[in-house]
Formats: C-alpha cells, sequence, structure tokens
C-alpha cells in the first residue's frame, strides 16, 4: 500500500457531493409536497425549523429558499467531514489536534 496520502479525501468534491445530495432531498420532497401536500410535511418543518427564513410552504419561493440553504448548509457539512477525515486519517502534523499530540517536534533543515 502506499504512503498516508492514499486515504485522503478531495474537500471541495466532498463538500460539492453532499451539498448535491441534501439539496436534491430538500427539492425532491418539497417538489413531491407541492403535488401531495401530506407528503414529507413533517420532514419539511423539522427543515424550517433550522433554515431561518424557510417556511414549510409549497410555493416556488419556499421550495428555493429551502435548497439554497440546503445546498449551503450540504457543501459546508460536506467540506468540515472531508478536513476532519483528512486531519485524522492521515496522522495530522497541523499540531494543534490529539492526532498531533504525540508526533516528536520538527526542526527545520
Amino acid at each position: 500500500m502506499g504512503g498516508k496520502n492514499d486515504m485522503k479525501l478531495n474537500v471541495s468534491a466532498a463538500a460539492a457531493t453532499t451539498s448535491l445530495i441534501w439539496s436534491g432531498a430538500v427539492l425532491t420532497v418539497a417538489i413531491a409536497n407541492a403535488l401531495e401536500p401530506r407528503y414529507g410535511k413533517d420532514f419539511l418543518r423539522c427543515v424550517s425549523s433550522i433554515y431561518p427564513g424557510y417556511k414549510a410552504e409549497s410555493t416556488p419561493e419556499q421550495i428555493a429558499i429551502g435548497t439554497a440553504y440546503a445546498a449551503v448548509d450540504g457543501a459546508v457539512g460536506g467540506a468540515i467531514f472531508a478536513a476532519l477525515y483528512n486531519c485524522f486519517a492521515s496522522g495530522c502534523s497541523c499540531g494543534h489536534c490529539a492526532a498531533c499530540e504525540d508526533e516528536p517536534e520538527r526542526t527545520a533543515a
């Protein structure tokens, strides 16, 4: 097997992927709710409790607001996940996390 870098995630790709998945889920449920008002009502209420300004309503404006919030939220969450994963999976050298506490001090050559 290769070195420590073999297990790294691409932070941008992870952010884009989770953004698309989460916003796609919110958009799909919101559209389905617009077609059948009983579908996903509790899910959309839960989402509206997290995103300020979004109301669990079936209007195009509210669907767009919820989807936009979900896109940003998914991207931020995916980027944070990938960055943390990279830190812990690669034996981080930042000097500030638990993975670095056991590393010997590195000196400039």
